[in-house]
């Protein structure tokens, strides 16, 4: 056999086995990692109790019945002292006299990991020559005396040799807690997966990364740790890393709903061997949405740019249309021909309705979430769709989340749950039901489900319903109303599902889920503006909020305020203001101690002050309504 297929495990093992010592090494959970033939045999244990995974308990229970530790009273009492005194860890050296009559010594040493190394001699001939050496001290010859002698030299030397080995295995410990601190403290999971695919090496960060997995992990097969599911997402690429190939993938994690990045890299020995493969797992959920809204971006810019001029061409052909059409409408025509022109102009109105769709869908929309009451936006589009439905057809509408302010774009969202209500409305008749979940999954998204009692989606929509123009309602329909809702996901990082239930059909949109701040405690707030009629509408947005409010013209005034008054918590300043210093002059004028200070402006965000200031400070564009001036300072607030 070649040295390129040597096992080096199967040869660690047969080393062990050549010791004639007995060996066992035991995790943290007291569950058997490793242990030597002179182990088994010495203790006559059976195949069980010797392979890894069992349990310390089980092994004290079997040698405690069997009378190992001689006659005991209570087996389960002596089985928890023992298994308590494992839990402790504590280096420990004892000799024993075992119900044969062979003597034996029993050392064991924590590992830095957690869990133990046992060592067990037998210790029975030295034993019996010390009693024969006290039996026959008085008879010993010259001989044994120097024999004596060289054997306490001997014994110095070798306890020399024994300090030099702690001393290196201190450094080497020192080592690896270093090391297993700098693992603990990395946001992902890191691990080793040997050759039979059990985890020999894990940061306990599992469960972080992937929730609902167990954290300690040690010696559990891969398979049983992550799932079934997870498994087989990752199988291919940790095949492809048992035969050298490092490789590095996403996939999602639907146990725990989160997008998982891992990197799979050989273990390789210096003779070529793969031993096992290092596992480096990462939560990337948040960078996917982000990622995934850039990417949506991206898109609808590509998409107006090859639109806006065709749309351009178009509009103005509609308009030529219309406007001959119109000419003919007011000339005498026969009957016949007046229907058509009717009906052209009706086209052409429906032409120029499709065109502000296409605006809408490739236009510069944006997901701008801001801190909303879950509750009262539902309550609104309850009312909304009320108007639309006929009585034939209810709406119910659950919510499930606890946290009912949250971070959406509730304009966009409210749109995107209307247009899932009056097609869901279209898709039951006159008659029927129509339910909105909405529920978290896993803290990490929200889930806003769709389903009524209509017929379902047809094979064919269900493979192109998102797709824009795709439509089922013939002439009456755009085909731009769930493309609009598809949108609208993406741009906000979430994901769409289409589908049936046994009743009707079913959509379902998945945002991220974020909770709002806290709201900004209300406290005293300088107000520097030059305009009288805008500081009276800004004071009253601030009253409204709770804060107590003073005021300010210009720079001299608002630092003559702030020095006088040690209790302002916040600066809310134009960058124009009265006099020649500015809003940026202000910031450059601040003690170095001072309250944050926010900026507001009406100048355009070319303009070079504009441009300066949102590079120091979070900036407010006017005009704003209360609402926006909350959720300003409430966001610009978490940033500090």
């Amino acid at each position: 056999m070649s040295t390129g297929t040597i096992d080096t495990s199967a040869m660690t093992m047969a080393g062990l086995n050549l010791i004639q010592q007995a060996l066992s090494i035991y995790d943290n959970a007291l569950r058997l990692v490793v242990c030597n033939r002179p182990f088994r045999d010495m203790f006559d244990l059976p195949p069980e109790l010797t392979t890894p995974g069992a349990r310390f308990e089980d092994t004290i229970r079997f040698l405690v019945t069997r009378g190992e530790y001689g006659q005991v009273s209570d087996v389960e009492e002596a089985v928890r002292i023992r298994v308590d005194q494992a839990r402790a860890f504590a280096p420990h050296y004892m000799e024993r006299l075992r119900p044969d009559g062979r003597s034996i010594s029993v050392e064991g040493s924590p590992l830095p990991q957690g869990g133990w190394v046992t060592v067990y001699t037998d210790i029975t001939r030295v034993k019996q020559q010390e009693t024969l050496l006290r039996a026959r001290s008085e008879e010993l010859s010259d001989k044994v005396l120097a024999y004596a002698e060289e054997l306490s030299a001997t014994n110095r030397k070798l306890e020399a040799t024994i300090t030099a080995l702690e001393e290196a295995k201190r450094q080497l410990t020192e080592t690896e807690a270093r090391t297993r601190l700098t693992t603990e403290m990395m946001p992902a999971h890191i691990s080793h997966v040997g050759r039979n695919r059990r985890y020999t090496f894990s940061n306990r960060k599992l469960g972080v990364v992937m929730p609902g997995r167990p954290a300690n992990i040690l010696g559990l097969p891969i398979d049983t740790a992550l799932g079934e599911a997870a498994y087989g997402a990752i199988q291919p690429h940790l095949d492809a890393a048992f035969f050298g190939t490092a490789s590095v993938f996403e996939f999602n994690d639907e146990e725990s709903s989160r997008r998982i990045r891992a990197a799979f890299t050989p273990d390789r020995a210096t003779d070529g061997q793969i031993n096992g493969v290092y596992i480096l797992s990462m939560d990337v959920t948040e960078e996917t949405q982000a990622r995934s809204a850039l990417q949506q971006t991206k898109r609808r810019e590509m998409a107006a740019q090859l639109t806006s001029g065709m749309a351009h061409d178009f509009s103005n052909l509609l308009t030529i249309i219309m406007g001959s059409q119109s000419r003919l409408q007011r000339l005498s025509l026969p009957a016949e021909a007046r229907d058509l022109v009717t009906a052209t102009l009706s086209a052409a109105h429906r032409g120029g309705s499709l065109l502000n769709r296409i605006a809408d869908i490739t236009g510069a929309r944006e997901w701008h979430p801001v801190p909303a009451d879950l509750r009262v936006m539902l309550s609104d589009l309850d009312t909304l769709a009320a108007s639309a439905l006929p009585d034939g057809i209810r709406l119910m509408i659950q919510n499930d989340i606890a946290s009912d302010a949250l971070m959406l774009d509730t304009g966009m969202l409210q749109d995107s749950l209307l247009n899932l209500i009056l097609n869901a409305r279209d898709a039951c008749g006159g008659r029927g039901e129509i339910r909105l979940n909405v529920f978290a999954v896993q803290g990490t998204w929200a889930d806003f489900t769709v389903t009524d009692t209509g017929p379902g989606f047809s094979e064919s929509a269900l493979k192109h319903a998102l797709e824009p123009f795709f439509t089922t309602k013939g002439g009456e329909g755009t085909g731009l109303g769930l493309a609009m809702v598809y949108d609208m996901v993406k741009l906000a990082g979430g994901r769409v599902w289409i589908g049936n239930t046994e009743e009707g059909g079913k959509v379902s949109l998945r945002l991220p889920l974020r909770p709002a701040p806290s709201a900004l405690a209300p406290g005293l707030v300088l107000l520097v503006e030059d305009s009288p009629d805008l500081r009276a509408g800004i004071r009253e947005m601030l009253r409204e909020q709770g804060h107590a409010v003073i005021e300010a013209a210009s720079v001299d005034e608002a630092l003559a305020l702030l020095s006088q008054l040690p209790d302002i918590t916040l600066i809310l300043s134009d960058i124009t203001l009265e006099g020649d210093a500015t809003g940026l002059d202000l910031l450059d004028r601040l003690p170095a101690i001072h309250p944050p200070c926010r900026l507001m402006t009406s100048l355009p965000k070319d303009h070079p002050c504009h441009i300066a200031a949102t590079g120091r400070v979070p900036v407010l564009m006017k005009p704003f309504t209360a609402t926006g001036l909350t959720a300003f300072l409430q966001n610009s607030g978490e940033t500090k």
